[in-house]
């Protein structure tokens, strides 16, 4: 496998991870605001948990930026993933923003519901 190659797999590898997360972090917005918090909703905080102290560790660089940078000297936010550039490069921003909404509503629903 050549190096082009090799940097597609890891965009569409990371493209299909970011969408998953994505998914989830919506998914928590959504049970905040529906006021349908379950299982799902709690492990899905975890899930973002989880990845946001994986950027810590990696001092905010996902492990597959780092890894494709292996393969391209490209100075552009979107090298690595099949995203727009604009929103590889606000990318962190604008969905912790979301999360930060979702887990507050979840947590307001849970003090609510006891």
């Amino acid at each position: 496998m050549n190096e082009t190659d090799k940097l597609l797999a890891i965009k569409l590898i990371h493209t299909i991870i970011w969408a998953f997360f994505v998914f989830v972090i919506c998914y928590v917005l959504y049970s905040g605001i529906t006021n349908q918090v379950n299982t799902f909703t709690w492990v899905g905080i975890g899930l973002i948990i989880g990845e946001g102290l994986i950027l810590l560790v990696f001092k905010m660089f996902c492990p597959l930026t780092l890894l494709a940078r292996k393969y391209s000297d490209s100075k552009k936010e979107n090298f690595d993933i099949f995203l727009p550039n604009w929103l590889a490069k606000y990318n962190k921003f604008i969905f912790t923003s979301i999360f930060i909404v979702g887990l507050l509503l979840v947590v307001i629903r849970f003090i609510q519901n006891q």
